[in-house]
């Protein structure tokens, strides 16, 4: 029976340390949240930050802007919160309008201010190694993976996936520890049997109970990043993974869904946002 790595603990202990790191600081960080219009997803998901914000001593700073938000106007609120010494961390939900690149507003973030991590500065700073912040959901998975991982090196990962947001940036913190990676996409042919000899697995490709359970060796260490609400043949939706989850059972350890990855990227944003805070100071 494979071990159950429990995001939602290990995220509640990651609260308790950003808290005492808050409390160490001369003043709360600031955090400013903008939403543009009223994707229902994207609403539920700012209120969990808001809330996790609050009850780790951190300052939110809401800006709720229409649907029909322009672009420059957009843009001209960034400005200010570049300019804000009260902001430390920006967070733009998405996604945004049509009518807005995403890719200039988040290029418009300050990189010392980008806790999501997406800035190319940020980007850059990950693949040569030399720090910056790092995307909340892969350095979720390299924190939940440090629970029964002590050394990388040598061992053969497999990360499904290569967006910006997970895949790339997640192979790329693994590379650092040493260990070799294959990233696997869409176009990836065998991939059975690439994930058969593999000791890590990190499933983002958001494809339902993609990954079953002859993909997987017996011992290895299953991360699922996936999320998608399904619905059965009984007429009820459920949230489901990347995984199989149960025929995966001969793995050494695997993360659920719900309950795995999920809590931790809301735990790293906040840590991130400490981060950007403690750098202001003079402390990181």
């Amino acid at each position: 029976m494979a071990a159950i790595i429990d995001g939602r603990a290990i995220a509640a202990t990651l609260a308790a340390d950003t808290a005492a790191r808050v409390a160490a600081l001369p003043a709360a960080p600031g955090l400013a949240v903008v939403l543009v219009g009223h994707d229902p997803a994207s609403e539920v998901y700012v209120a969990r930050k808001l809330v996790a914000a609050k009850a780790a001593g951190i300052r939110s700073i809401e800006h709720r802007l229409p649907a029909d938000t322009e672009q420059a106007a957009l843009l001209a609120l960034i400005a200010a919160l570049n300019a804000d010494a009260g902001v430390h961390g920006i967070l733009v939900q998405l996604p945004l309008p049509p009518q807005i690149d995403a890719g200039a507003v988040l290029d418009a973030i300050a990189p010392e201010k980008d806790v999501d991590g997406f800035h190319p500065v940020n980007v850059g700073r990950l693949s040569t190694g030399i720090g910056g912040l790092v995307p909340c959901t892969p350095l979720g998975c390299m924190k939940l993976l440090d629970t029964v991982i002590e050394d990388y090196r040598g061992l053969d990962v497999v990360v499904i996936g290569k967006s910006n947001i997970v895949g790339k940036p997640v192979a790329m913190r693994l590379l650092e520890r040493e260990a070799t990676v294959t990233v696997t996409h869409i176009a990836t042919q065998g991939l059975p049997a690439i994930c058969a000899r593999a000791d890590i697995v990190v499933a983002a490709a958001g494809s339902p109970r993609l990954v079953r359970g002859h993909w997987i060796k017996a011992g290895a260490v299953v991360i699922d990043v996936g999320i998608t609400r399904v619905t059965g043949e009984d007429g009820r939706t459920r949230l489901v993974g990347d995984v199989a989850f149960d025929e995966v059972q001969h793995a050494r350890a695997v993360t659920p869904v719900p309950g795995g990855v999920g809590p931790m990227t809301i735990a790293c944003l906040l840590q991130n946002t400490v981060r950007a805070a403690e750098m202001t100071h003079g402390r990181a």
